[in-house]
């Protein structure tokens, strides 16, 4: 009878500790179906490069010797990949392009596979660039380069060439996806704000025509997933459940089927 009321008391802690993952479950902040309309142009600074969501085809015509900038949100637990592709002209010589991705505090960060920096010989009509980034961690020592949640730039541009290739017209391709790594890469600690930039990265048009600078859209109206939580708590409950049954099997056991007897 008490081994049946500890399975049971088993079953209802885990159900309690499902239920927060499945509500942990829902897109993050940086997440996107990738509908509506994608950018069609690129920034040419940190300032102004284009926002873009994940999941997102942007799309930008440049000239080569341009520098090209989009940003885009990534939050705790995510690892994103940034894919672009670049169409070059008919005619054209050797060209060595590059992807660089910043956090935003504008630190470069590290690849951990992926072709970053590729060189199109003459004749190739076209240049794939991937960086796979390292997991987003949710807190970070402050002399660390680890991401953290908040802004990140993407920057694409020709890091060599003739100087007959240049001001060249190219069209580029961009895509950033991320996987969710959950509990696997969770750390105790959370930062108290995303790294989003203050200054805007946008700009809007005013009634009489003029633009000024808005602050950035990439806020989150149900907040960053930043926190205590993470489904790592989800297999903490789950083997703190088995260890409590394995106990109360353990003395269900060697306790003995009856009282002894009085000799």
């Amino acid at each position: 009878m008490r081994i049946r009321h500890a399975l049971g008391a088993a079953l209802l802690a885990l159900g309690l500790a499902a239920g927060p993952a499945a509500a942990d479950s829902s897109p993050s902040p940086g997440a996107s179906d990738g509908s509506g309309g994608a950018p069609t142009q690129a920034g040419t600074s940190f300032r102004t490069a284009t926002e873009i969501r994940q999941g997102q085809q942007a799309t930008a015509s440049g000239s080569t010797g341009d520098y090209l900038y989009w940003s885009f949100p990534a939050d705790t637990g995510q690892r994103p990949t940034v894919k672009a592709s670049v169409k070059l002209p008919q005619s054209h010589g050797s060209e060595t392009w590059q992807l660089d991705v910043y956090d935003g505090l504008r630190r470069r960060q590290s690849c951990q596979y992926g072709a970053s920096t590729r060189t199109a010989e003459p004749g190739t009509s076209s240049v794939e660039l991937a960086c796979v980034m390292r997991t987003v961690r949710g807190w970070s020592e402050p002399w660390a380069n680890d991401p953290l949640p908040g802004t990140y730039y993407v920057r694409l541009t020709v890091v060599d060439l003739g100087a007959g290739d240049l001001g060249q017209p190219v069209n580029a391709e961009v895509r950033v996806d991320s996987k969710d790594i959950g509990g696997a890469a969770a750390v105790d600690g959370s930062l108290g704000k995303p790294l989003v930039p203050g200054i805007a990265v946008t700009s809007a048009s005013q009634d009489d025509g003029s633009r000024h600078a808005v602050l950035s859209s990439f806020g989150s109206k149900d907040g960053w997933s930043s926190g205590w939580w993470s489904d790592r708590w989800v297999w903490t409950v789950i083997g703190g459940v088995l260890a409590a049954l394995a106990g109360v099997g353990g003395y269900a056991l060697t306790r003995g089927s009856g009282r002894p007897r009085n000799l």
